[in-house]
């Protein structure tokens, strides 16, 4: 379903008042029809947004408008699915107006941001909205010609994961094997629980007592309902943990890590 931002217009000096979004290394996008480029797309700094069941999490869409005929006012929203026509999700379901600051003299050039919240449990109820996510942008000139990009910019919106670990028999003897066991869920928006993620590559890791560095001893693979378990060998004291890099749909996790005494 094609979404418009409401039509309000701003003026210039109400822009003004807001502060600049920083500047992020990205190509202008091009609007099919209209004067307007869009460029600077940038959500939550670059940053993945990664949402578990409950929490509320501010989302920010920072952008920069230009338009030789002056940009009177401007929006940006994300949303998912096949196109615009077909969109089954749309975030903030009723955009606003941006607030944008001039960024040039004539005010042809403005910097814009515009934060909402995303409610998991009232925004996220299918797990397939998982994933990217694009910025339309739009945008109003002085002369009140319109212009819209579908895809101004892209982020991704990701399942909450959640990693355990625990490593026995404790204490043990140098030499002797250690089983390490734990497990990998994440976020089921639909269900409002959390489920085993299976079929995944996890790292096992270990930190000698007394360092601050972690490093990788082998990778496994979650098995059904997302049960980790591997063995090792018990050389020293330290901490055992998984780690879970992510994947296009589901945030990382590591596991707060679990000491051993090697005796």
């Amino acid at each position: 379903m094609r979404v418009r931002a409401v039509v309000v217009l701003l003026s210039l000096a109400a822009c003004a008042s807001a502060s600049v979004v920083p500047a992020a290394a990205r190509p202008a996008a091009r609007a099919a029809s209209g004067g307007t480029t869009f460029s600077h797309v940038v959500v939550d700094g670059g940053k993945d947004v990664v949402l578990g069941l409950t929490t509320r999490r501010t989302v920010t869409i920072g952008w920069t408008a230009e338009d030789p005929d002056g940009v009177a006012a401007s929006w940006a929203y994300l949303w998912h699915g096949p196109d615009t026509d077909d969109a089954d999700g749309i975030l903030p379901l009723y955009p606003p107006a941006g607030r944008c600051a001039a960024a040039s003299a004539d005010r042809t050039t403005v910097t814009c941001e515009v934060s909402f919240v995303v409610d998991p449990a009232r925004d996220l109820r299918h797990d397939n909205l998982a994933g990217t996510w694009k910025v339309l942008a739009s945008a109003q000139d002085e002369g009140d010609d319109w212009t819209e990009t579908d895809v101004a910019g892209t982020t991704r919106l990701q399942r909450l994961a959640k990693v355990t670990v625990n490593a026995s028999p404790e204490p043990v003897k140098k030499g002797r094997t250690l089983t390490v066991t734990g497990g990998l869920t994440r976020a089921d928006w639909e269900r409002g629980g959390y489920g085993g993620y299976q079929g995944q590559s996890v790292r096992l890791q270990f930190r000698k007592k007394g360092s601050s560095a972690y490093t990788t001893l082998k990778t496994v693979r979650s098995g059904s309902r997302g049960v980790l378990r591997t063995t090792t060998v018990a050389r020293t004291d330290g901490y055992f943990r998984f780690l879970f890099p992510g994947t296009a749909t589901t945030g990382p996790a590591t596991a707060a890590g679990d000491f051993v005494d090697v005796r």
